[in-house]
């Protein structure tokens, strides 16, 4: 799988999530979505792709990265709150800090 990489014009935002279950949850999300728009992942890497941008995932043994690009700023703290919440959700047995930066 390739992720793609946003364009100039996109902003972007990561998220860096501890959690020892990152593959389980990336795939879980992407499993979630792919029922109603364009998904591709395997167990270390995913893409969700939004009307309004995209969410790139990445798992490693302790760590669950969101990438958000959005074309505004309206737009990407939308899908910044979409993956979050729907995370949480997922995560429901652990307490997720979910912090975005800006890139």
């Amino acid at each position: 799988m390739t992720p793609t990489t946003p364009t100039a014009y996109m902003l972007e935002s990561t998220a860096d999530i501890a959690t020892e279950k990152a593959s389980r949850y990336l795939q879980q999300l992407c499993k979630h979505f792919a029922h109603k728009i364009p998904v591709s992942f395997d167990a270390a890497a995913g893409q969700i792709s939004f009307s309004g941008g995209d969410c790139r995932l990445e798992a490693d043994d302790n760590r669950l990265r969101l990438s958000v690009t959005a074309s505004d700023a309206e737009t990407l703290a939308k899908l910044q709150n979409v993956a979050a919440s729907h995370l949480v959700r997922f995560a429901f047995r652990e307490e997720m800090q979910i912090t975005w930066q800006r890139v």
